[in-house]
C-alpha cells in the first residue's frame, strides 16, 4: 500500500492567509480520495521529529534558537514570514514525515510526503519558507543508522536546493543532482555534484531529452541505494515563480520517467512535493495529483 504523509497542521496555515498557496496541502488528498486514486487508509500523521534526529543535519544552536523561537530579526527575515510555534510544528512534523516515508520505502519502495523539499533550509539557517531540511534530515538519518550507504538526492523543483547541496558538499555517500532555473531563486547558487542550470522557457523536449540522458548515467555511475526525490511543479509554465516553460504533459511524463527508473533498477523512493505557484490552483493541485497517480500505477 502506498503510505502518505499528512498532517492536518497545515489548515493553520491557510486560516491565517500566508501568501503562497498552502491550500494545496489540503486539496491533494481530498482529490485523490474523491477520485478513488486513493483512500483514507493511504494516509498517516506523523509526530514531531525528536531533536537527537534532527541534529545528525542542523548546527545545535541554530535549532535550539528556532525551537525557542529566539531567531534574530535578520535571521527570520531570509525565511519569508514570520516565526511562529505552530509554524515550527508543522516543520518538525514534515521532517518526521519523511523519515517515517522513507523507512516505509525500504520496505514497500516508495512512500510520498504531502508537503516536505525544504531544500532551501541549511546546516545553521532558514531561508525561503524553508527551517529544516526534511530530506537532508531523512538522509543523514539512513545513513546514520546504517539502512543504506549510498543515497541519490534528485531535486527538480525549478530552484535549485542550495540547501541540500551545502550540507552534502563534502559527503561522498550523498550525490546531490539538481534540475533548475538559472535566473531563479537562489541567485547565489551551492555547488550540488551535478547542476543543470536552464535558461529562462526552457521548453517540454529539451528538459525530457536531458533527464533522460542524465539521470540513468548517474544512478549507473554513483550505484545508489535510496533515491529522495523532489518532484516541485513550479517548473510549469503557469508558474509564476518558475519561469521555465513546461507543460503539465510534461511534468507528468517527468514523474512517470523518475518513479519507473526507481522500480526498474529496484531502488526504493522517496517523494517530496515541494513547490507549485500557478495562479489557478486547480493547476498546481492536478500536477502534483499526476505524482501519486503514477505511484499507485508503477508500484502497486
Amino acid at each position: 500500500m502506498l503510505k502518505i504523509a499528512f498532517d492536518s497542521i497545515y489548515k493553520y496555515h491557510l486560516e491565517k492567509g500566508h501568501r503562497f498557496p498552502m491550500e494545496k496541502y489540503e486539496l491533494i488528498p481530498d482529490q485523490l480520495i474523491r477520485e478513488g486514486t486513493c483512500t483514507p487508509n493511504n494516509f498517516f500523521s506523523p509526530e514531531v521529529i525528536i531533536d537527537e534526529n534532527a541534529l545528525l543535519t542542523h548546527e545545535k544552536s541554530y535549532y535550539r534558537r528556532l525551537s525557542s523561537l529566539s531567531l534574530s530579526k535578520n535571521e527570520i527575515r531570509p525565511i519569508g514570514f514570520p516565526v511562529t510555534k505552530n509554524l515550527i510544528k508543522r516543520e518538525k512534523v514534515i521532517a518526521q514525515g519523511t523519515i517515517d516515508c522513507s523507512i516505509y520505502a525500504l520496505n514497500n519502495m516508495i512512500s510520498m510526503n504531502i508537503a516536505g523539499g525544504t531544500h532551501h533550509a541549511f546546516y545553521d539557517r532558514g531561508g525561503a519558507f524553508c527551517m529544516l531540511n526534511d530530506q537532508a534530515i531523512a538522509a543523514n538519518f539512513l545513513l546514520e543508522n546504517n539502512y543504506v550507504k549510498k543515497i541519490l538526492i534528485l531535486d527538480l523543483d525549478v530552484h535549485q536546493g542550495d540547501g541540500t547541496a551545502s550540507i552534502f558538499s563534502n559527503n561522498d555517500n550523498v550525490f546531490t543532482l539538481s534540475f533548475h532555473g538559472k535566473n531563479n531563486y537562489p541567485f547565489k547558487k551551492e555547488k550540488s555534484d551535478l547542476d543543470l542550470a536552464l535558461d529562462d522557457f526552457t521548453n517540454d523536449q529539451f528538459y525530457l531529452k536531458k533527464l533522460n540522458q542524465i539521470l540513468p548515467k548517474v544512478i549507473d555511475q554513483f550505484q545508489p541505494e535510496f533515491i529522495f526525490y523532489l518532484s516541485g511543479v513550479d517548473v510549469l509554465e503557469s508558474d509564476q515563480l518558475g519561469k521555465l516553460s513546461l507543460s503539465i504533459e510534461a511534468c507528468k511524463q517527468r514523474d512517470n520517467f523518475v518513479l519507473k527508473i526507481a522500480k526498474q533498477n529496484e531502488i526504493p523512493i522517496q517523494v517530496s512535493m515541494g513547490g507549485g505557484y500557478s495562479k489557478k490552483i486547480k493547476d498546481i493541485v492536478e500536477a502534483h495529483s499526476n505524482t501519486f497517480r503514477f505511484a499507485q500505477k508503477i508500484f502497486f
